[in-house]
């Protein structure tokens, strides 16, 4: 249920934080004024708040490089699977 944190001041200092805190807890996002205009922007454009919009970004990211990872993992099985008949037909 709880796990140890070792702290980095003088000597190790021990602390106890619940698991949940880490899956529950709120983060706070540290904006620039370029990002705080596109994110205002977007809230008043789609109508959902600016928290929903960095939440759908950061997930949409997260498929795509999932997406990203399959295609490399397939690319490399064709290549060694194909890879001869594919230089064959590249010097032609």
């Amino acid at each position: 249920m709880f796990q140890l944190v070792c702290g980095f001041a003088s000597g190790l200092r021990h602390q106890v934080i619940p698991k949940w805190y880490h899956t529950s807890m709120a983060l706070t996002v540290r904006t620039d004024s370029v990002l705080e205009e596109a994110l205002a922007s977007l809230s008043k454009l789609e109508g959902i708040s600016r928290q929903e919009i960095i939440r759908r970004a950061v997930l949409e990211r997260y498929e795509r490089s999932d997406h990203v990872i399959r295609t490399n993992d397939s690319t490399q099985r064709m290549v060694a699977r194909w890879g001869d008949v594919l230089e064959r037909l590249g010097s032609e």
